[in-house]
């Protein structure tokens, strides 16, 4: 079923993504496109009902006052304007407050748009869509066990079976349990198309005695790309390669109005004689979207749910030069946060939580005795861009808990710290 769109025309505004998700949360699929889009281009569009102009504070490109084609006004669909005083439109609005209590009204009786964006409608739609790309050859994707690389997976398994061939690296930076996970759920339950390849012992051999963040950063993404590479090239008649690119991924990389809050590359430095055709079955999703997309695929809500994940992994959460005990420090501290914080009810609540263990000791006492252990920090922040965030005030008695639960269960451990500095002018990550 092809779903009726609004198009969203982008004259500058800094929040086009909060309006198309107010349309979305009606049942009514939206789109942001740029600005000077033309009118064939429009028509190109399937099931266009509606279109909103959103101007604002970036409308001025090269020192230029910015404007849609006015060809646009001519293919006989409706337009509303959101601050854009010159829009030829039948519906025109100062400010998005003013426009939002209309917003239902133009959507759904001046567009006359149905209200058939579900998920069900949206796995249907995907379903078709990469069987009609794909046919009857495979597709490679990188499952890495993230929320993104799941979603599609289990989507792929759905549509096109054993054709899909999921490659997961462990690299020995996982969190605790989360390969076991991965073979269980994808091998185990959805008897999908599995290699698994233990590359702890290479990554850590790698990483040894490295203690420069970004240097880290880059052997694990080089390494990776080498094992990928690797098990790609041991495979036959491959044309495809999947991957969990979502829209704000999209979004972020940039349009002609707004600049580039970072570029996104999924599986980036893929070699080039690696000719792939790319299939994105997930591109068009937010990701609240891409977690409700995991649950009507029948995915467990732990792995939906599952914690932002940074690709280097416990990599950059072990901070400094990487050794094998205090990696063992930063995951088991890991899994008793993420425990203690599901029983408290705080896993949905915090939008990320972690630990990490830096490469210094301090003095403190086992056993009637003097050691000389390392300290964990435990860091949880709520965002809702990730470009500022704000300290989580936890329950003292949870608090406490897990301090005691760390101290007592994890080895080389004698002291447990909370991170209380906000990004700016900390950043989330201490690497």
């Amino acid at each position: 079923m092809k779903q009726d769109m609004i198009v969203i025309l982008d004259l500058g505004s800094t929040e086009n993504t909060v309006l198309a998700r107010e349309i979305r949360a009606l049942g009514v699929y939206s789109e942001i496109y740029p600005h000077d889009i033309t009118k064939a281009e429009l028509e190109a569009l399937s099931n266009v009902k509606g279109i909103i102009i959103y101007g604002g504070p970036n409308n001025v490109v090269d020192g230029v006052e910015i404007d849609v084609n006015s060809e646009i006004y001519e293919a006989g669909i409706p337009v509303m304007s959101i601050a854009h005083d010159k829009a030829k439109c039948s519906e025109k609005y100062d400010t998005y407050e003013a426009a939002l209590p209309e917003l239902k009204k133009f959507v759904l009786d001046t567009c006359h748009a149905e209200t058939n964006w579900n998920m069900e409608n949206f796995i249907a739609d995907q379903i078709e869509l990469i069987r009609k790309q794909v046919g009857d050859r495979k597709v490679l994707l990188a499952l890495s066990g993230g929320v993104d690389s799941s979603v599609v997976a289990a989507l792929l398994i759905k549509a096109i079976g054993k054709q899909l061939v999921c490659v997961h690296v462990n690299h020995g930076l996982m969190r605790k349990g989360e390969s076991e996970s991965v073979i269980e759920v994808f091998k185990n339950q959805m008897d999908a198309n599995l290699i698994y390849v233990d590359a702890t012992e290479r990554y850590l051999t790698k990483l040894e005695g490295v203690a420069d963040p970004e240097q880290k950063r880059k052997i694990i993404g080089a390494e990776f790309i080498r094992i990928f590479e690797e098990e790609a090239r041991k495979l036959d008649g491959i044309d495809f390669l999947a991957q969990g690119t979502i829209y704000p991924d999209i979004v972020e990389s940039g349009t002609k109005t707004a600049k580039v809050v970072k570029s996104h590359h999924n599986v980036g430095g893929l070699p080039e004689d690696l000719k792939f055709e790319l299939v994105e079955p997930l591109k068009q999703l937010f990701k609240d979207e891409v977690r409700l997309c995991g649950v009507a695929l029948g995915l467990p809500e732990e792995m939906v749910y599952r914690q932002p994940f940074p690709g280097p992994g416990l990599g950059v959460r072990c901070l400094g030069a990487i050794t094998r005990e205090r990696l063992e420090a930063v995951r088991e501290a890991d899994a008793i946060l993420r425990e203690e914080f599901h029983n408290a009810g705080l896993d949905r609540k915090v939008w990320q939580y972690f630990t990490v263990v830096p490469d210094f000791k301090s003095v403190g006492v086992r056993n009637n005795a003097r050691s000389y252990e390392y300290p964990v920090i435990i860091r949880a922040v709520n965002t809702i861009d990730a470009m500022s965030a704000s300290i989580e005030k936890l329950d003292w008695d949870v608090l406490l808990k897990i301090t005691d639960r760390i101290m007592n269960e994890v080895p080389n451990v004698n002291r447990v710290c909370y991170d209380l500095s906000p990004k700016p002018n900390a950043t989330i990550e201490w690497e």
